[in-house]
């Protein structure tokens, strides 16, 4: 297939790979024979034989990142996972709009199921992301919320072990231990995304206090189509993954002061839940994002763009980038 060799762990199954091999299941064989594909990371010469895509999940300000303010037009194509991140790559690096596409990640959508909530009245949270995105946060505020609530608990998917990256789990093991000691929380660990996907048609609300900058939020979307309420500040891309149709609040530069905003909202979202008044808003928003994020579109579109950009590969010679 046509996508470039990375350093990246063999085992990583993160976002960016769900997005790699989502794709190239779905693309005709031999469509991307023609193609060079660098996913976020650019970690072999530049083939002068192939159009060169650099499909980017991450930040501008990554160190891997910042050498498109000089290498950009070594690349046939740019691809942003939202407008949000072309936007970003533009005003920091001055990577131009002309020569990219936004392709915003996608998922399978995922069955809706009645959730168990309504029969045993236990009210289920989810935090489905790597710890460093915000679990430091929600601990402290589920604790104080089950001050309030006896009927919820919370279902903790977390490690960096989903990266390759086990050893990074280490500054996170006071956090880990505090989540299995909890009697309403259970911690999970890393999990393959199946499973993922079928904790979520038993949630109610995802909490994510997010606190790293998300360029896009597959966990979103997954949670938007399994008929879960998101409650998450409109820090980064958020805003625009989530279509501003979620229980969003204004992001704090104070950790105690967005912890404060997201306790407020989860709480609020909690009572909505009980009462049963979340249901018409979970299934209009799953509607939303099972046609805005379904891969059977966006696989459409990229053959849309591969296919186009083989008939105007510029004839142009490009600089070999070193890796």
């Amino acid at each position: 297939m046509g996508f470039a060799k990375d350093k990246m762990a063999p085992t990583a199954m993160g976002g960016t790979e769900l997005m790699k091999y989502g794709l190239s299941s779905r693309i005709p064989d031999g469509l991307l024979d023609d193609f060079q594909i660098f996913l976020s990371r650019v970690h072999e010469e530049l083939d002068p034989n192939k159009i060169k895509i650099y499909w980017h999940h991450d930040l501008p300000w990554d160190p891997a990142a910042t050498h498109l303010k000089e290498t950009w037009h070594q690349f046939d194509h740019i691809v942003y996972n939202s407008n949000w991140q072309a936007d970003m790559f533009n005003k920091v690096l001055g990577v131009p709009y002309h020569r990219s596409s936004v392709l915003e990640n996608a998922i399978e959508p995922i069955e809706y199921k009645v959730k168990p909530s309504r029969t045993d009245g236990i009210i289920r949270i989810i935090y489905h992301t790597t710890p460093h995105r915000g679990l430091e946060l929600l601990v402290p505020v589920f604790e104080k919320l089950c001050e309030k609530h006896d009927n919820i608990q919370l279902d903790v998917y977390s490690s960096f072990k989903i990266y390759g990256w086990g050893e990074r789990d280490a500054q996170y093991e006071a956090l880990f231990e505090r989540c299995k000691n909890h009697p309403k929380i259970n911690y999970h660990g890393s999990v393959p995304n199946t499973e993922i996907r079928a904790a979520l048609q038993d949630a109610d609300i995802f909490a994510y206090p997010s606190i790293w900058v998300e360029s896009s939020c597959i966990s979103m979307m997954e949670a938007m189509s399994a008929g879960v309420i998101c409650v998450h500040p409109n820090y980064g891309a958020l805003y625009e993954t989530s279509g501003c149709l979620t229980r969003m609040y204004g992001w704090h530069e104070d950790p105690n002061q967005h912890a404060g905003r997201h306790l407020a909202i989860l709480d609020e979202t909690i009572e909505d839940v009980k009462a049963g008044r979340h249901v018409e808003e979970a299934n209009y928003v799953k509607a939303y994002a099972d046609l805005r994020f379904n891969w059977k579109r966006r696989a459409y579109q990229w053959q849309t763009l591969l296919e186009k950009l083989k008939t105007e590969k510029p004839a142009s010679k490009f600089i070999t980038l070193k890796s």
